[in-house]
């Protein structure tokens, strides 16, 4: 599994890591204008500024106290920086699915993201637990993607609860949920319309969906999947800031990260938002939406 994150991770590592190592080779010391190349490499590569301003300003600290003394001890103490992003992420957003059933999954995006494939993958993946799964197709904007997730229930055995296109998407959440309660289901994903972030009446559409759900099961939804495009870079961050206005986002699932060479996306999303990222999405494969594990991330990420 680490072997093939890190092939699939190949672009960012030869990308932005290739060139940190690059700015180090040959280093004997930790001059004002080293660190002022690894804080642009870094911005460059998608990390956002409050992020890599945060990291620089602890390594200088660092440097100035005498903690850090040469280049490579200062690209292993970068490393641990960026895994401390995603682990104090991970650890003040801990949900707790102990004695929860359905566990109610809300998942939400734009266009063109990647959505109803990550549910799909997300539907497999509980499969593979041994769980018993019920999919919701709440998006009835779009007649496509209710016969989408429909061929995916089907390939998977994993009943798919909808109704006629342009219903009401509350209304369809709302008798997925009573289906799963029905059959004791382990896990409930409601799919939902694509929407541009800007869309205000699509996002109270969101509200309602949360609502209604919360009606029928208390406590639900338990968690709000936010899917984000990886390649989009910096523009994944504004999407990330109206969704979670518009509903209480508990984490992201980042899809296409084997397709940019600036995975600094990730912890960008992680430290500026304060959400956790639950899954990656590294390939086409099913197992290749994967939950997000820091350590090996970062140790794939750095590895040389």
């Amino acid at each position: 599994m680490f072997k093939r994150l890190k092939e699939k991770i190949a672009r960012s590592r030869g990308g932005f890591i290739r060139q940190l190592d690059e700015l180090f080779t040959g280093r004997k010391e930790i001059s004002p204008e080293l660190l002022e190349e690894i804080e642009e490499i870094l911005v460059m590569a998608d990390m956002g500024i409050s992020t890599v301003q945060e990291i620089i300003d602890r390594l200088q600290d660092e440097v100035s106290r005498g903690e850090i003394s040469d280049p490579e001890a200062l690209r292993d103490r970068l490393k641990e920086q960026i895994k401390a992003i995603f682990l104090r992420s991970e650890k003040e957003n801990k949900l707790d699915r102990e004695g929860i059933r359905p566990w109610v999954i809300l998942v939400v995006g734009v266009n063109g993201v990647g959505k109803t494939t990550s549910i799909a993958k997300l539907a497999w993946r509980f499969k593979q637990e041994g769980k018993e799964v019920v999919l919701v197709a709440a998006d009835t904007f779009r007649a496509a993607a209710v016969e989408q997730l429909q061929k995916w229930g089907e390939r998977m055995g994993v009943p798919v609860v909808s109704q006629r296109p342009g219903a009401d998407p509350s209304a369809v959440a709302f008798d997925g949920i009573e289906t799963a309660i029905s059959r004791g289901a382990d896990v409930v994903i409601v799919d939902t319309a694509g929407r541009l972030h800007t869309q205000v009446n699509l996002m109270k559409e969101l509200q309602k969906i949360k609502r209604v759900i919360g009606k029928k099961l208390q406590g639900a939804p338990h968690e709000t999947l936010l899917v984000l495009d990886a390649t989009t870079g910096q523009n994944a961050i504004s999407q990330a800031k109206t969704f979670c206005e518009a509903t209480d986002v508990t984490g992201i699932v980042l899809t296409k990260l084997d397709g940019t060479a600036k995975g600094g996306i990730v912890a960008s999303i992680a430290h500026e938002m304060n959400i956790p990222v639950r899954y990656i999405g590294i390939g086409e494969q099913m197992e290749d939406l994967r939950p997000f594990d820091p350590d090996q991330f970062v140790e794939a990420l750095f590895e040389r």
